[in-house]
Order: C-alpha cells, then sequence, then structure tokens
C-alpha cells in the first residue's frame, strides 16, 4: 500500500531507523509482510524479510514470560509462591513477600535497572543484581523493571535445572518452529547490527548492557528473531494456545496471562505483557483486550485476539542512536498501528 510505504519511508528519512520489517497476521494468515529501508545507517544492503533483529525486552515476553507459563502448566511453579523458595537472596526482611506475581506485574519494589554492569561481569554482576533492595513497598505501585525478569529466569533455572537459553529453545521455541529465534545467535545468520560498545559495532551481541555482561543470555533482553518465527509465536495466543494441531499452551492459560492482572489508571500490565492503555504504542484503535510489548532497540509485537490480529514491528532504531530518536520510534509506532487496523482489509491489495 502506498500510504504504508510513504509512512515508513518517511520514519527513515528522518532517522527514525535505518531500516526494518513489518508483519500483520490474523489466527489463520499473513495479511501482509514486508521489508524497508538498509541494514544499518553506513549500509547500501537491503532489509529482507527474514532479517534477524536484537528483540531487547521482548525477550520478557517471547522467552521469560512462557517459561513460567510452562512450569505453571506443569504443576512446578504458582502465581503466588514467594520467591525466597527458590532464591535464597530473597529471603531477607525487605524482599520475603516478592512473590512471582509482582515480578510479572512489575510491583515488586525493586529499581528499573542496575548499574552493576559498569563494574561486574557474568555470576559476579548476579550478585550484585540479586542483592539490590526494593525502592518501593511490594506490591504497591508499578515499576518496570529489568531485574524484575531477571529473577524470573534463575526461578526458571531453579526448577528446570536447565540453562534459560535450553529451556526457552526445547519447550518453547522448537515446538513452535521458531528455528530463527536464539540467545547468542550464529553469526552466519543475517542479522541487523545495533549500536557501538567496546569499539565495535554489536551484530549478534545483545545491546542491552545488563544482559551483554551477563553473557548474552537473560531474561530481560538478549533474544534474536525474525517476524516469521514471531508471527508462529503471535498466533499461537490467537488460536488459544495451539500450533496447529499441537497443543503448546492450554485455553486457560493464556486467557489467565493476557487478561488485566494490574491497573493503576495509568498502566494496564496483564501477566508479563502490556496492555491497551491510554497512552500506548498500539495506538488508539485497538481493544482493552490489547496485549503486547516493545524493546529498546525499536522492536513491538501487539495482539489484539478482539479483533484477530497481530502487528510485529521489527526495527533497529538504536544503530542511528541509542538516545537522540527514542521519541521518534516512541511516536511511530502507535501512529503505525492506527492505520493498520483501520486499513486492515485493503492491507493485502
Amino acid at each position: 500500500m502506498k500510504r504504508l510505504d510513504e509512512i515508513f519511508d518517511e520514519a527513515i528519512k528522518n532517522g527514525t531507523f535505518p531500516g526494518g520489517v513489518l508483519l500483520v497476521g490474523d489466527h489463520e494468515k499473513v495479511i501482509f509482510e514486508k521489508a524497508y529501508g538498509t541494514l544499518s545507517k553506513d549500509s547500501k544492503e537491503r532489509v529482507s524479510n527474514d532479517t534477524i533483529y536484537d528483540l531487547a525486552s521482548m525477550t520478557k515476553v517471547v522467552a521469560t514470560t512462557p517459561a513460567i507459563m510452562k512450569l505453571i502448566e506443569d504443576g512446578n511453579l504458582r502465581l503466588y509462591d514467594p520467591v525466597s523458595l527458590f532464591l535464597d537472596e530473597f529471603k531477607t526482611e525487605e524482599k520475603r513477600e516478592i512473590r512471582i506475581f509482582h515480578l510479572l506485574t512489575h510491583t515488586s519494589g525493586l529499581p528499573s535497572y542496575s548499574e552493576g554492569w559498569k563494574y561486574a561481569k557474568g555470576k559476579d554482576l548476579m550478585k550484585v543484581i540479586n542483592s539490590t533492595i526494593p525502592i518501593n513497598p511490594v506490591g504497591a505501585k508499578y515499576l518496570y523493571s529489568c531485574l524484575n525478569f531477571i529473577t524470573l529466569m534463575e526461578v526458571v533455572e531453579k526448577i528446570s535445572g536447565r540453562r534459560f537459553d535450553e529451556f526457552t529453545k526445547s519447550e518453547i521455541f522448537i515446538p513452535l518452529g521458531m528455528v530463527y529465534t536464539a540467545f547468542k545467535p550464529p553469526k552466519k545468520w543475517k542479522m541487523a547490527p545495533t549500536s557501538e560498545r567496546e569499539g565495535r559495532i554489536l551484530c549478534g551481541d545483545v545491546d542491552d548492557e545488563l544482559a551483554y555482561y551477563l553473557g548474552g543470555v537473560s531474561g530481560n533482553a538478549g533474544l534474536f528473531s525474525n517476524v516469521s518465527d514471531l508471527y508462529n509465536y503471535a498466533k499461537m495466543y490467537l488460536n488459544h494456545g495451539m500450533h496447529g494441531d499441537q497443543k503448546i499452551f492450554s485455553k486457560e492459560t493464556i486467557d489467565a496471562f493476557t487478561c488485566e492482572a494490574f491497573n493503576d489508571d495509568q498502566n494496564r500490565r496483564a501477566l508479563g505483557w502490556d496492555m491497551k492503555g491510554l497512552v500506548c504504542s498500539c495506538g488508539d484503535l485497538m481493544t482493552e483486550y490489547a496485549f503486547g510489548h516493545t524493546g529498546f532497540t525499536g522492536t513491538s509485537i501487539w495482539i489484539d485476539p478482539q479483533i484477530d490480529i497481530t502487528v510485529i514491528l521489527l526495527t533497529n532504531r538504536v544503530n542511528i542512536s541509542r538516545r537522540e530518536n527514542q521519541e521518534k520510534i516512541i511516536r511511530f509506532r502507535p501512529l503505525l498501528h492506527n492505520y493498520i487496523v483501520a486499513n486492515r482489509r485493503f492491507l493485502g491489495e
């Protein structure tokens, strides 16, 4: 569609991102899929539909949240288990009331991030993260925190006895046919580069500092994927947990994790997922049942079961700037979603 091309051309021209891939689909089929622009600001190589992007915080809902869902379905975990059952660092007076539910809804009281990456790496960095003291009372306030999902990763590893990347690959990605979704992806994959760190442009190494210095595998960031794999994932939600004739999750689990779990009149959250709100990256035309998530690198996924649609946007806007164009992508996303929802019946023409 001409207008959709214009929307992307304008964004590329004004420095929102160098390129990206858009996929729109429903519970049965892809409605629209197209690549735009170049792999990086300094490259003339065009983006293709199968280009792989750093998902950043989309990792929270494509890897960590379904890992928790799987543990719950298998009878190994419940939402109101205290984290202290699994991690000794949460047995302190300040943290002993934090439950799995609080981590998933960002109401644990933990701060949004840690500067520990500046002086610690690997296991030492994890010790710094685990020693972080809450800054709000448990359950009292919403504060989006990467630390919540790093902790959830630890819970998954503790219960399963497996590395997080191995667990998510075998339990989520392989069953869904997500063959180009991985932590620490193979260098031979065609990937869009992100920002500069330690004197080199990152390409296949995670952009997020905590995930990077934890070794590339984390519950808050670190996952790489393309739109086709992510459509398999999103379509599973639109089909009530089914992938073809295979059950990935029960309908009951899907419903429990995608309904409103927290609302303070400014923020609506499901379990792991963001939900349609007044100021929302999914725009103004999706319904109150819509759930989704964004990533710092310029990615997003939204699913609205009420109107049977998913919109997946992958870009590497941080390749242009980590901070200066952040407001541009924040404005771009809702404008794009408004156009798509209003014109979905014409997208295939």
